[in-house]
């Protein structure tokens, strides 16, 4: 059985970044997923050539997609692949977006790959060797006290339908780390935090696929990463996130529990 290398997955990140990059800019048939959950022709041609890549070099392999859900395969190698993360924002001509790519065999996640095909971006990490951008390696910011974080978020898309909402989170961080982002990619925040650039990141109500690769290249990084609850353990259902460098990380955990105990 063939094994997949960074290598293949940065040059199909690149290759499917070409496609969002060529799209880019242009009028869209903008279908809904639900109220504010879109999907572009964009997102269905950039995974549907990264699903038949995988599959013609990998065969066996298993791919957990976004837009094209599950296909099954023997070996227990897992794909988990976002075309276009960042629809939202791609579809209003924001140029925040990405392709994100990672690769699991033995329960983990081994490669993982992020790429901004605008700035021409890549994110990468092996487990056990260490994170790099464009091949230069990243670490995490050095910052010790919330009250001089930069940090980010997101919100879900279900956002009007659910109790958890993640304003609760928002306003207590507001009130406590210097400021707050909301950019609109959760694979480019994790690889903003890997790289020193944000401090901190948490989110509630996003899916395996958007943290795979991410959250692979901030352990990387140097940084650590957990459920909002504090387990090490955060690849799993319902995939909420917390992360940031060893110091830092504690002190979002103690403010995330002030939502959790109302919750």
């Amino acid at each position: 059985m063939t094994q997949p290398q960074l290598l293949d997955l940065k040059i199909l990140a690149r290759q499917a970044g070409a496609i969002l990059r060529e799209g880019f800019g242009r009028q869209h048939q903008v279908d809904y997923k639900s109220l504010t959950d879109i999907v572009t022709e964009i997102d269905r041609q950039s995974e549907e050539f990264l699903t038949g890549q995988v599959l013609s070099r990998f065969p066996g392999d298993t791919i957990q997609g976004e837009e094209g859900g599950l296909t099954q395969g023997e070996n227990g190698r897992v794909w988990h692949i976002d075309p276009l993360d960042g629809t939202v924002n791609y579809a209003h001509g924001v140029p925040i977006f990405s392709v994100s790519l990672a690769c699991a065999w033995d329960g983990a996640v081994q490669l993982g790959v992020v790429y901004d095909p605008m700035r021409d971006e890549m994110f990468s990490a092996r487990r056990g060797q260490g994170a790099w951008l464009n091949d230069a390696p990243i670490h995490v910011s050095q910052t010790e006290e919330l009250v001089s974080a930069l940090l980010v978020t997101g919100f879900p898309y279900t956002i009007r339908e659910q109790e958890a909402t993640n304003l609760d989170h928002f306003t207590h961080f507001c009130m406590r780390a210097r400021s707050v982002r909301r950019l609109g990619s959760a694979a480019l925040d994790l690889c903003y935090v890997a790289a020193g650039r944000l401090d901190g990141y948490w989110e509630i109500g996003i899916h395996s696929w958007d943290v795979a690769a991410g959250g692979l290249i901030v352990e990387e990084a140097g940084g650590r990463v957990t459920t909002l609850r504090g387990d090490e353990a955060y690849f799993k259902p319902p995939y909420d996130l917390a992360c940031a460098n060893p110091r830092l990380q504690p002190q979002m955990l103690d403010v995330l529990r002030l939502g959790l105990t109302r919750s």
